[in-house]
């Protein structure tokens, strides 16, 4: 958030989760002026029990109660359980049961999450929406610039590639000016009870038996068997589902050779999981599709950027180029390991998101890497 926003006067939803982060985000805009309302997003019936680390569970909404409580601000629950059974579940199972591994919480902020808070904002003659979201939004002229975070270990602009000019131009991210061990001081000094709460690492929605349990649980009749192969087509063995795996992935696959074997890719409509050894996962380019740009005449042909292929990746050099149909063609400077159909592939200028997309393939396998 941009400390120079005036602020006094004006209404903010702030979206309360019931972790520290949304909780310090609803104290800096009421020490700012503003007047503050206390949103929490319900997206998920409150008879099932999700991972005790997740976010948005029973608990979770009681602890953002008791922060607003401690604030002395309102505070509301927002049903987006159908929403969130569409937008985020359905794709979710869509896409591992078609051989992609697919970001919920990208699903989630494009879909659910901003759009819900606009809305209500709207229902509120409310100025602003805000989350704890470790990214930053600057004024540049008429348009608004996404920036990643001043802490680089916890930004999250990966997740938010998918906003809007219009969107942008309505959000606040005040954490993302600060990093987290600030943020954990911020919210002792501001009494909140959340200042120790561990972060969530869990989906919201899977439950201990892991993604792989809950596809079973939920999809048990959509799952076949199937074969697992080499590069050369010889039948190593057989799965039970092109569900268990993700490309790069090696675990469950030691007993099908003497050699380390990691996924290369899979075929869904043929229930094949194609292996092989790891100097065959790297690959020079990418295709990318469902592009969003945040700036206008970016992203254009044969443009020089920096991309992220996963969120814990580091972002590296590329040259892009555009292609019929709205896709981007990627081409890496340097080969990259297990690029990821599902994953999405999001581009920058520095510390600027440019926009990104959807990975729908890899492109020229380089084996010539260790």
């Amino acid at each position: 958030m941009n400390p120079a926003l005036p602020l006094a006067g004006k209404t903010v939803l702030a979206a309360m989760s019931g972790g520290v982060d949304s909780s310090v985000t609803a104290a800096l805009l009421q020490r700012q002026g503003a007047s503050v309302i206390g949103i929490t997003l319900n997206v998920w019936p409150e008879e099932e029990t999700p991972c005790a680390r997740s976010c948005c569970s029973v608990t979770d909404v009681d602890d953002a109660r008791a922060v607003c409580n401690v604030l002395g601000i309102p505070h509301y629950v927002l049903n987006t359980q159908a929403d969130f059974k569409r937008s985020v579940i359905d794709y979710f199972t869509a896409e591992y049961l078609h051989g992609r591994t697919p970001n919920p919480c990208i699903a989630c902020n494009a879909h659910v999450k901003f759009a819900a808070m606009l809305r209500k904002a709207d229902e509120f003659c409310a100025d602003y929406i805000a989350t704890g979201h470790y990214a930053r939004i600057q004024r540049d002229g008429e348009f608004f610039r996404l920036t990643r975070a001043a802490d680089a270990h916890k930004d999250q602009t990966y997740v938010l590639y998918m906003l809007t000019q219009m969107q942008l131009g309505r959000i606040l991210f005040p954490c993302g000016g600060y990093e987290k061990p600030q943020i954990r001081a911020l919210a002792k000094e501001f009494g909140l009870p959340t200042f120790q709460k561990a972060d969530s690492q869990d989906l919201c929605f899977i439950g201990r038996g892991g993604y792989a349990g809950f596809l079973r649980e939920n999809c048990a009749d959509l799952l076949r068997p199937g074969n697992i192969v080499d590069e050369s087509g010889h039948i190593l063995g057989q799965h039970d589902g092109v569900y268990r795996f993700t490309v790069g992935q090696h675990k469950g696959l030691g007993s099908f050779s003497d050699k380390k074997l990691y996924v290369l890719s899979i075929n869904a409509e043929r229930a094949e999981v194609h292996v092989g050894e790891n100097n065959m996962l790297f690959a020079n380019g990418a295709l990318v599709g469902g592009l969003n740009r945040l700036l206008p005449n970016t992203l254009m042909d044969a443009a020089r950027v920096e991309v992220k292929i996963r969120y814990n990746a580091p972002a590296v050099p590329a040259t892009v180029y555009t292609q019929p149909g709205g896709t981007l063609r990627v081409e890496f400077d340097a080969p990259q390991r297990a690029v990821t159909p599902g994953q999405a592939a999001v581009f920058y200028d520095g510390d600027a998101v440019l926009g990104g997309g959807m990975i729908e393939q890899a492109m020229e396998r380089n084996l010539l890497q260790a």
